[in-house]
């Protein structure tokens, strides 16, 4: 009995120390694991990783997408970012991105892809511009819709649904002929946007240069007194875009109708499903592809910021806000400081949305 008693604690012996090996090894891997993960605590977050940071910020030269910057501005500041007040790189595309491309600047939040393009394939110092920037995040994805309005009541009058009528009857080019050189006043784009491009690009491949011609100058002063021959009663004919609050001011369907093209340029021949009561000439080819508008940026920028890349990629705006905000720099909120105020008053009440983007522009940097 004795000897089977010392045998007992010798086996139980046996089996705690493996037991202490096992638990040994555990402890081991778990401290393995634990230290791979650090160590078991929370992952710590950088708030700031902007900060030291000085970014250089431009806008375009059409002040619908005023808010935008605005906004992408007030949130680089809560990551830290040091940004510059846009309002003193207002510029058009063809300044805008070589200027980009060469390093004078860091982005700008108004990049309208495909008019852009073009932009993007020209060469800076032998390198096509495109190789030096980049355009990313959905900021309002297939948002821009651009094309040539006329007002509802003489479209109607006189059967009007593509802007090929106008172009094709001397009667109505006479209408629209506003300083009497015989042809039709067509109310257009600054010189230097890509609209204002395109649209001659049209006029000559349609051979309309004896027909129509683009009355090209500053794009709310022309639109302002579209609006007033347009109260007045009068005929008119004018390119215009949205998200704006152009198209609050005369309405499609209401007060004016969009007109169709019977032959876009080719890469502008996608068709936009407009109903027939806002376009009647089906398929509503408006000679503009409805556009992407996107941030554009400066590559090197974006490898040594990647909490501003990550936060280029999540923003997003719906096109409501932007033409609510549009309306009311029309009304007269249109300084400065007024824009500024749009922009953080949009945050604050997006604010849940707003810290579920910075939170993880901040991971990005971390």
């Amino acid at each position: 009995m004795i000897r089977r008693t010392k045998t007992s604690s010798r086996g139980e012996r046996r089996r705690s120390v493996r037991s202490l090996q096992k638990l040994a090894l555990a402890v081991f891997v778990f401290a393995v694991l634990a230290s791979a993960c650090g160590g078991g605590q929370t992952e710590t977050v950088d708030e700031t990783p902007g900060a030291g940071v000085s970014v250089t910020m431009a806008r375009a030269n059409w002040d619908t997408g005023y808010f935008q910057a605005a906004v992408y501005r007030a949130l680089l500041e809560e990551l830290g970012y040091e940004v510059s007040d846009p309002a003193g790189n207002e510029l058009g595309p063809d300044e805008f991105y070589p200027r980009l491309a060469e390093g004078e600047l860091d982005f700008w939040p108004n990049g309208w892809f495909p008019l852009h393009d073009a932009k993007l394939a020209e060469s800076q110092n032998g390198v096509d511009v495109g190789e030096m920037v980049t355009a990313l995040g959905d900021s309002i994805p297939a948002g821009g819709l651009q094309g040539f309005l006329v007002d509802k009541a003489t479209a109607e009058k006189y059967g009007i649904e593509r802007l090929d009528d106008i172009t094709a009857s001397d009667e109505l080019i006479a209408l629209f002929d506003r300083n009497g050189n015989g042809l039709a006043d067509l109310v257009g784009c600054n010189e230097g946007w890509g609209c204002n491009t395109t649209i001659d690009a049209t006029i000559v491949a349609n051979d309309w240069g004896t027909a129509i011609e683009q009355i090209a100058g500053e794009y709310s002063d022309l639109w302002a007194a579209t609006v007033t021959r347009h109260q007045a009663g009068e005929p008119i004919l004018a390119y215009t875009w949205a998200p704006s609050a152009f198209i609050i001011q005369l309405v499609p369907g209401e007060d004016v109708l969009w007109l169709s093209l019977l032959n876009p340029l080719p890469e502008q021949d996608d068709a936009t499903p407009l109903p027939p009561s806002h376009c009647p000439g089906q398929p509503c080819q408006m000679g503009f592809s409805s556009a992407d508008i996107r941030v554009v940026a400066n590559s090197e920028f974006l490898d040594d910021n990647p909490s501003a890349r990550r936060l280029f990629e999540l923003v997003g705006f719906q096109l409501t806000d932007i033409a609510i905000q549009n309306f009311r720099m029309l009304q007269g909120e249109n300084s400065e400081d007024d824009i500024r105020s749009h922009a953080d008053e949009w945050i604050e009440e997006n604010r849940g949305v707003m810290d579920a983007w910075l939170d993880e522009a901040r991971r990005a940097g971390s």
